[in-house]
């Protein structure tokens, strides 16, 4: 049960992703999570930073869509202005939104990617639905009041994977809040 929390890989950010180590391993399209994973769940645009990786990740050949449980205003609003596809309420962890998504990009999970910073809707939804799946850590520290539940499950799921000898990461401490 605990092996379908586990990403693939797990990274500070987005950009300690490495582009050369997805397409070596021959993906093509990235499905990302929006809030608090690709800027502050309380920021509406995304930063300059932000948008040169997007930039910098269309010219290495990926199709990015966004999939978030959050509201079709929010998740319009940050993804129309970089013209990136999304799927907002996603009910994540279900893997509809996945699915759907890369429906839109006219992908194969093979070849697909999927970024998230919550164990217990991105990753579980991700990986029940067979993708790839990189976890990163909270861009903020601090939830809306609907994922906080989930972060106090997270936790206990962390514990529960490292006494297992699941799991060695050190950066699971970075995740406490």
């Amino acid at each position: 049960m605990l092996k379908r929390f586990i990403p693939k890989q797990y990274v500070p950010t987005v950009f300690d992703i490495s582009i050369q180590g997805l397409k070596d391993a021959g993906i093509h399209y990235i499905i990302t999570d929006l809030d608090n994973t690709l800027v502050a769940w309380d920021q509406a645009n995304a930063t300059e930073e932000l948008e040169a990786w997007f930039t910098h990740l269309r010219k290495e050949g990926f199709t990015i869509a966004i999939v978030s449980n959050n509201n079709e205003k929010r998740v319009k609003a940050f993804a129309e202005p970089l013209n990136i596809p999304f799927i907002y309420r996603a009910k994540k962890p279900l893997t509809g939104g996945f699915n759907q998504a890369l429906k839109l990009l006219n992908g194969r999970k093979e070849e697909a990617v999927v970024i998230g910073d919550q164990l217990m809707t991105d990753i579980l939804g991700a990986n029940r639905g067979g993708y790839n799946t990189v976890l990163v850590v909270p861009v903020k520290p601090s939830d809306s009041v609907f994922t906080k539940f989930n972060r106090i499950m997270e936790r206990r799921v962390f514990s529960a994977m490292k006494r297992k000898g699941l799991i060695e990461w050190d950066q699971i401490d970075s995740r406490k809040r």
